[in-house]
């Protein structure tokens, strides 16, 4: 999936749909929810805190490194995710970014099973 684009959710309404019934991952780094979305293809939505990074350049920065790694990193297919950055990211490597990526990833395939 490296260097395609991913899909994007776009609306308050799907980031609020997700957070509302989707499944949660909390890990040290991030906190993924997810939510099946009947497609073939994942949506991504990537929240960054003003409290956690003030500026905006920062933010979309974390933002940026956050989708590399969501790229990067092989997760199931046919969900909406929302991806809500934690303090300790900041300081993380982006070996640490996909590692989490991935543990969000199997986390989102064994609630799928579970359901």
């Amino acid at each position: 999936m490296a260097g395609r684009r991913l899909g994007r959710l776009k609306k308050g309404s799907e980031f609020d749909s997700t957070y509302a019934k989707g499944s949660v991952f909390n890990g040290p780094l991030l906190v993924v929810r997810s939510v099946p979305n009947g497609l073939n293809r994942n949506r991504w939505g990537f929240a960054v805190g003003k409290k956690l990074v003030p500026k905006a350049t920062g933010r979309n920065r974390v933002r940026r490194r956050l989708r590399a790694a969501a790229a990067s990193a092989d997760l199931p297919t046919g969900y909406d995710v929302v991806v809500t950055a934690k303090a300790r990211v900041l300081h993380a490597t982006f070996g640490d970014l996909e590692r989490a990526m991935r543990q969000a990833g199997d986390a989102m395939e064994q609630a799928a099973r579970a359901s």
